[in-house]
This record gives structure tokens, sequence and C-alpha cells, in this order.
């Protein structure tokens, strides 16, 4: 397996156009703006696939996440990237994640990419990369809220969260 460091990523400016690229890894450690993609999964009684990260992460490791969802390799399209890390994440072949809204996340000088934000719902079986994922669970949106409460989520999911509610209570 490939050192998850050594990936290649698209390096963009904040119109979200490819400027350069660099290993993951560099991406981290001088700040650039890259692209990611996020994925709210939803089972047909409208739980959301929720998980802890594996401590080996190179980006918050331990914490939780109620997106599955990653970085968007070199050359790949957001929606490629969205039902491959999906899959990935999921241990699924075949979802259809539905595009929803695009923003720039920035914390602070350091941390910027774009977040592509999807939704999907999946109907059976999950079977996840234990490379990425150490506990995973379907929960109601008050249990997830609950969680979000006492536990450490990552920063971008908490942001992307609060921007669906946001998105998902718009007037259409």
């Amino acid at each position: 397996m490939t050192n998850p460091a050594d990936e290649l990523l698209d390096v963009v400016d904040e119109q979200d156009r490819v400027i350069g690229t660099a290993p993951r890894g560099e991406v981290y450690r001088r700040g650039l703006t890259h692209r990611c993609v996020f994925i709210l999964v939803r089972d047909p009684q409208g739980r959301i696939f929720t998980h802890r990260r594996t401590e080996s992460k190179l980006f918050a490791p331990g914490a939780y996440d109620c997106f599955v969802g990653g970085v968007v390799g070199s050359g790949e399209s957001y929606p490629v990237a969205a039902v491959r890390e999906a899959e990935e994440e999921l241990g699924v072949t075949g979802i259809r994640p539905e595009p929803l809204f695009k923003f720039l996340f920035e914390d602070g000088d350091r941390l910027s990419w774009w977040c592509d934000m999807y939704r999907a719902e999946w109907d059976g079986p999950v079977s996840p990369q234990v490379e990425e994922v150490g506990w995973h669970g379907w929960l109601t949106e008050p249990e997830l809220t609950d969680l979000m409460a006492r536990a450490e989520f990552v920063v971008d999911g908490l942001e992307a969260w609060r921007r669906y509610l946001e998105w998902r209570s718009a007037p259409a």
C-alpha cells in the first residue's frame, strides 16, 4: 500500500483553479489549498453513518465525523472522488452520491480546502476500511447532535454539518 503522504494532490487557488500539484504530506505541512469531497450517507430510516477516524490518519486522528470522504487526487474530478471515497470508506460498491453545494473551508491561516458536498442513501451492509475507520454506527440526528457536544469531531466536518443544516433549511 502506498503511503498516503505521498499521494499527489492538485493545489488550487481561491477560485478552485488548479495552480500546481504536490504530495499530500507537503500540502498538509505547508497549508496549501486543495480539494476534498464530503458525503453525508443515510440509511432508509434517515440515520446518518457516523464514524471515528483511526489514530493513523494524517489529519484529525481519532476524531469523529458524520461524513465519509477525503481528498481529491490530482486530475480527479469531484464526482469521481465522491464515489471512490464513499465506496472505499463504507466498503461498498454502487453508491450514487447526489451533489449539493461547495464551499471553501478555512481554519485560521494554515488550513484551507474546497469542500464539495454530497448526500447519498445506502440500504445495505457496510464494511468500513479498518485503516480509515476505528468505529462506526448509524445515528439519528439527535444522537449525532449529542455526540458532537461531547466528543472531538473533525473541524471541517463540523463546519460542513453546520452548512448542510443551513442549506437544508433555506427556502427552495
